[in-house]
C-alpha cells in the first residue's frame, strides 16, 4: 500500500465506521477500486485501523465513557457475543471479506430495511435505561455485522431500537459498544500478524502506514459522530437506506457488466 491509497482507505473508515452504511464495505470497495493488492497485511489494516477512529469516541464521550462499573459491565455483556463468534468463525469472516458481491448484496438488503426502521421500531419507553437484558440483545445483534456490507453501527442501533431506545440513545450506546469490539478485533488481528514471522517483518515494514491510518481514521471519525448524531435525531434513518441502496445496485451493475471487483 502506497500512502495515497492509505490515507484514502483510512478516510473512508473515518467517514463510515459510525454510520450505518457498513465501514468495512466501503474499505472492501475501496481497496477494489484502488486495486490494493490482497494481502494478510492488507486485510489485517482494514481492521485494525478501525481503532483510531473508535478512539474518537472515547475523546468525545470521555465522561461518560469513565463512570460506573455497572456501565461497564453492561459493555461487556453487550461485547460477549461477539467475541466469542468471532474467535469461532474468524477465517470464515476472513473468506467474506474478499467478496465485493457479497458486500452489494447486504448493502441493499439493511438499505430496504432502513428505510422503514423508524417506523418499524417508533414507540420507545420513557425509561432509557439499558438493562444487562438489554445489552445482551443488542451484543447478538451486533454478531450480524460480521458479515461485510451488514454494518455494525447499524446491526447494534436496530438492537438498540429494538430494546425502545430512542435513535439518539442507541446510536451512542453502539458507539460505546464500538470501543471494546474493535479494540479486541483490532488487537487479535495485531496479535496474528506479530506471531507469524512473515507476517511480522511486513508489519515493521509498514509500521508507518498502520500509525497514518489510525491517525487519519481517528481524526475523520470525530467529525462524522457530530454529524451523525445531529442528522439521525432529525432525520432518521430512511436517507441511510436509500443511499445503502443505491451503492449496492451500482456495484451489482459494474459486476453484471463484467466489471472485476472481487479482486480481493
Amino acid at each position: 500500500m502506497n500512502w495515497l491509497e492509505t490515507i484514502i482507505i483510512a478516510i473512508v473508515e473515518g467517514l463510515t465506521e459510525f454510520l450505518p452504511v457498513s465501514s468495512t464495505g466501503h474499505m472492501i470497495i475501496a481497496e477494489s477500486l484502488l486495486g490494493v493488492e490482497p494481502t494478510e497485511f492488507v486485510k489485517a489494516f482494514t481492521v485494525i485501523i478501525q481503532f483510531g477512529a473508535i478512539l474518537s469516541v472515547v475523546v468525545l464521550y470521555w465522561k461518560r465513557f469513565f463512570q460506573s462499573w455497572d456501565f461497564y459491565w453492561k459493555l461487556f455483556i453487550a461485547f460477549l457475543p461477539a467475541a466469542v463468534l468471532g474467535l469461532l468463525f474468524s477465517d470464515k469472516i476472513d473468506e467474506l471479506l474478499e467478496s465485493v458481491t457479497v458486500v452489494a448484496i447486504m448493502l441493499i438488503l439493511g438499505g430496504i430495511f432502513m428505510i422503514f426502521v423508524d417506523k418499524i421500531f417508533e414507540k420507545t419507553d420513557k425509561n432509557q435505561t439499558i438493562s444487562p437484558k438489554k445489552a445482551f440483545i443488542i451484543g447478538l445483534c451486533q454478531c450480524i455485522s460480521m458479515i461485510p456490507g451488514v454494518s455494525r453501527s447499524m446491526a447494534t442501533i436496530v438492537g438498540g431500537m429494538s430494546q425502545k431506545l430512542t435513535r439518539k440513545n442507541a446510536a451512542e450506546f453502539s458507539f460505546f459498544l464500538a470501543v471494546p469490539t474493535m479494540f479486541a478485533a483490532s488487537a487479535y488481528k495485531l496479535y496474528k500478524l506479530v506471531a507469524n514471522p512473515e507476517s511480522l517483518n511486513v508489519l515493521k515494514d509498514n509500521l508507518s502506514v498502520l500509525i497514518v491510518g489510525n491517525i487519519v481514521a481517528f481524526a475523520v471519525a470525530i467529525l462524522a459522530i457530530k454529524f451523525f448524531i445531529d442528522f439521525v435525531s432529525k432525520y432518521g434513518f430512511k436517507a441511510f437506506g436509500y443511499y445503502r441502496i443505491v451503492v449496492g445496485g451500482a456495484l451489482l451493475v459494474l459486476i453484471f457488466l463484467g466489471y472485476d471487483l472481487n479482486i480481493l
